[in-house]
């Protein structure tokens, strides 16, 4: 039997008897055990106990000291330190980050006709109605439709039907408003860039010029807007486009503000630009006396080159193109291939089709068509009525084609991006381009160097003068400087003498901008002195002289760089 100081129910007895040195009471573990710390501000603070017997929190990035109640005190004054230091420390390193331009895609995802706690307006269901019209080039009798307006009906029945007259109105009223908005726009705009490019109607025989502006607005963002969409009568001549184009700045209140003009490579477009600017520098004197208004469209030059070249493999292409619409004429074919390309274990299962007037649709049918070499060939075994299956000299030919288009597509990728600045991304393209034209004119197989020839040809004939514009604007990017012509322009140029005579081109060209804009500052700092009647503190003489020699030390920066 148990004893009555061995029974388990005893515990008061057995702790009773536990010595004091054995261990502190559980009571006291509780009492002295220090509670953590739940808010998420301690993970950027700490406590420290300082002299008096108090604490301190401190910050662990900018080791400021802060009051702190101890426990069980708000820390509400510590998360407001520290969102403003988090705030300053964003505001230092954007002051530390070189500017750069934004672009803000037009498909930002923003309703932009709902405002908050608005109640209903017909109005502005009518403002909403013209702009889905214009924008998805509906005709003004869709309103009329019964069907489309139940709909309306049913979402608010205190929608009011509208007829096409009404539509059209109001189509109207928004292209006054947003014309209005645009014309206050380009006020404060300095220079302004223009593109121009020819539309065919599908539906009429007319043609179109569609003329863009492209310029840095007050906050720094680039901006694209379309001025003018202008139906050209034929025969096209340079002189009525150039009439057309001057009427259009005119209208706009910009012909003293055309920095430069993107075209293409059309003959009617020398004249045209020779007209326009003739009749722009009556007016105002162009930068660099124009050396910089007439610009090449590079994606367009890229063009011509690729087409030269892959004239060469016409009847190539000719058979890749004819197999991929055989093989895709129905569905029996098209199973029978897919069995080949499920023997062969390929895991590309698609045949692209091109459109023959554009060649990056072709090289991307070529290069489909490579992953399915093998498959051709077993092809033509169970289909005897196919007879364009391409031979492996062909397909040698593909290959060395598509190694060579690849470049070219890259290029025309960077160049033509639509949401970031392009002009100082040409250079190094360009010297890509034309390093891989001189390695097949050099490339062991005679068919590469037959179809380098005309490629070659082509570049000399527009890239073979130094375009000045693309060079500046390489210089101008803080990543590349002058650099970036000191080496693409000796690799792009081969002899030494066409190299040196380009670098001095683009050296000189940067010295005579610097003045002109120099000179510009002046004036405008001569003008704002008349208009404030000498109230200014800097006499002129004074301003004359600090001009120049901010011009001096800054040339002698960048003779510095350029050495």
């Amino acid at each position: 039997m148990l004893q009555d100081d061995d029974r388990p129910g005893n515990d008061s007895d057995q702790l009773g008897s536990l010595p004091e040195h054995e261990g502190p009471r559980d009571e006291d573990c509780i009492t002295n055990k220090k509670r953590r710390k739940t808010s998420v501000i301690w993970n950027d603070f700490h406590e420290i106990d300082i002299a008096g017997g108090g604490k301190k929190a401190v910050c662990n990035y900018c080791k400021e000291k802060l009051a702190t109640g101890g426990r069980g005190a708000s820390t509400s004054h510590l998360k407001r330190y520290f969102q403003s230091y988090l705030q300053k420390r964003l505001h230092m390193t954007r002051q530390k980050k070189q500017t750069t331009i934004p672009f803000h895609p037009s498909n930002s995802g923003i309703n932009p006709f709902v405002t908050p706690g608005a109640k209903y307006s017909n109005e502005k269901m009518r403002e909403i109605i013209a702009s889905a019209i214009m924008v998805h080039e509906h005709p003004f009798s869709i309103v009329e439709d019964e069907i489309w307006m139940w709909g309306f009906q049913y979402a608010n029945p205190e929608f009011q039907k509208i007829f096409r007259k009404t539509a059209r109105a109001d189509c109207l009223t928004i292209y006054e408003a947003e014309k209005k908005k645009l014309k206050a726009l380009l006020k404060s705009v300095n220079k302004i860039s223009i593109t121009t490019d020819m539309w065919k109607s599908s539906h009429q025989v007319a043609e179109y010029m569609v003329i863009t502006g492209h310029f840095i607005d007050g906050g720094w963002s680039l901006q694209k807007r379309v001025l003018s969409f202008v139906k050209v009568p034929a025969p096209r001549r340079g002189v009525d486009m150039a009439d057309a184009i001057f009427k259009c700045l005119k209208a706009w209140g910009i012909e003293n503000k055309v920095f430069s003009v993107f075209v293409d490579n059309a003959s009617y477009n020398d004249s045209c630009i020779r007209n326009l600017k003739e009749n722009l520098s009556l007016c105002n004197k162009l930068v660099l006396d124009g050396e910089l208004f007439h610009v090449r469209c590079c994606v367009h030059i890229l063009n011509l080159l690729v087409q030269d070249g892959l004239g060469k493999i016409k009847n190539v292409i000719h058979n890749i193109r004819e197999s991929v619409k055989y093989i895709n004429h129905s569905d029996s074919r098209l199973k029978a291939f897919c069995d080949v390309v499920e023997q062969k274990q390929l895991k590309e299962r698609k045949l692209i089709i091109d459109c023959p007037t554009r060649w990056n649709s072709t090289f991307e049918m070529l290069s489909s068509a490579l992953k399915f070499k093998i498959a051709f060939p077993a092809y033509k075994e169970r289909e005897p009525h196919y007879d364009y299956a391409p031979s492996p000299e062909d397909r040698k030919k593909v290959e060395k084609v598509c190694q060579l288009l690849e470049v070219f597509s890259l290029a025309t990728h960077v160049i033509s991006g639509s949401e970031y600045p392009t002009t100082n991304l040409y250079l190094a393209e360009v010297y890509r381009v034309k390093e891989v034209i001189d390695a097949a004119a050099r490339d062991w197989d005679f068919f590469m160097k037959e179809m380098a020839k005309p490629m070659k040809k082509k570049f000399d004939k527009y890239w073979g003068e130094c375009n000045l514009l693309m060079a500046i604007a390489s210089v101008l990017d803080p990543r590349c400087k002058f650099h970036v012509v000191d080496i693409c322009l000796p690799l792009i140029y081969k002899l030494e003498t066409e190299a040196e005579k380009n670098v001095n081109k683009v050296r000189t060209a940067l010295q005579v901008l610097y003045d002109e804009y120099v000179n510009l500052s002046r004036e405008k700092s001569s003008s704002c002195e008349v208009n404030t009647g000498g109230s200014n503190s800097l006499s002129t003489a004074f301003k004359d002289r600090l001009v120049v020699f901010v011009r001096d030390v800054s040339i002698e920066k960048c003779l510095i760089e350029i050495r």
